[in-house]
């Protein structure tokens, strides 16, 4: 790569880390790209660290020694992300979201890629600090979630299927409750998607009693996985229990009336 002012250099280098996160980059990489001096290099790096942290866009962690660099860790703040949540919890308030049977239209939210990207970010700043193999959802809705937390967490997304696929090989299956419904129905892993012994982290859109999550729960055992996390979009207060204990959710809906089209819908546990 030809020489840069560093001006040019600073904007060239922010974006390679961006697009990076939680890769370690040695920097002889940034030496050699950018055929600079190191000293110079780590001058630049100094500069990004301080604007990155004070902006409250991420941490950039520098590592010592023959085998060390630099590594970008995605961040946003608590407060920026009560903001945010204020407002999407006031859309998801709009009496024309209400479905019949007491559930919410949210698709036309999740299709949004500047909405996704600001959840993604806020579950990769809440699970940053856990030791995660994979992203793990079930098909359909929760898929956009979970993609959009991977890309800030650089992992891959492991996607449970409602039935087996010929497409996907061989498979576990197993069948669960449904929490809301009581109604027995069935999900499935290919045995290739998943290494034995994974670290998992669950990802899904909504969660009313937990059922679909508690399955995924079983179905990971199967693999002899661990679940370092659970992290919910939207969960409903409107039950008695919930199957899963430990999880983290960012909106939580209080009361819906089908009837009268009243919603009430508040920031969730990770707020608290």
């Amino acid at each position: 790569m030809k020489k840069l002012k560093r001006s040019a250099r600073l904007v060239e280098m922010t974006q390679y880390l961006l697009f990076r996160p939680h890769t370690l980059i040695p920097l002889t990489t940034f030496a050699e790209r950018y055929n600079s001096a190191k000293s110079s290099i780590s001058e630049d790096l100094a500069i990004i660290k301080e604007v990155c942290e004070s902006e409250g866009l991420g941490d950039l962690q520098t590592l010592a020694g023959a085998a060390g660099g630099v590594k970008f860790i995605p961040k946003i703040s608590k407060a920026q992300s009560e903001i945010f949540m204020t407002d999407i919890c006031r859309q998801l308030e709009q009496p024309e979201r209400v479905l019949p049977g007491g559930y919410m239209y949210m698709s036309d939210l999740l299709g949004r890629p500047m909405i996704l990207n600001e959840i993604g970010k806020m579950f990769a700043t809440a699970f940053a600090g856990r030791d995660i193999d994979v992203v793990m959802t079930v098909e359909t809705k929760g898929i956009p979630l979970a993609y959009a937390t991977a890309m800030f967490l650089n992992l891959p997304v492991v996607i449970v299927r409602r039935d087996n696929k010929v497409t996907e090989g061989s498979a576990v299956s197993i069948n669960y409750v449904s929490g809301s419904n009581k109604r027995i129905q069935t999900m499935s892993l290919s045995r290739r998607a998943l290494k034995e012994e994974a670290k998992v982290l669950i990802i899904d859109d909504f969660m009313r009693a937990g059922g679909t999550i508690h399955g995924m729960m079983d179905l990971l055992s199967e693999f002899r996985a661990t679940v370092k996390g659970v992290g919910v979009f939207v969960e409903s207060d409107e039950v008695e229990e919930h199957l899963v204990e430990d999880y983290l959710s960012l909106a939580r809906l209080t009361h819906v009336d089908s009837r009268s089209k009243q919603v009430k819908v508040v920031l969730g546990n990770y707020f608290e």
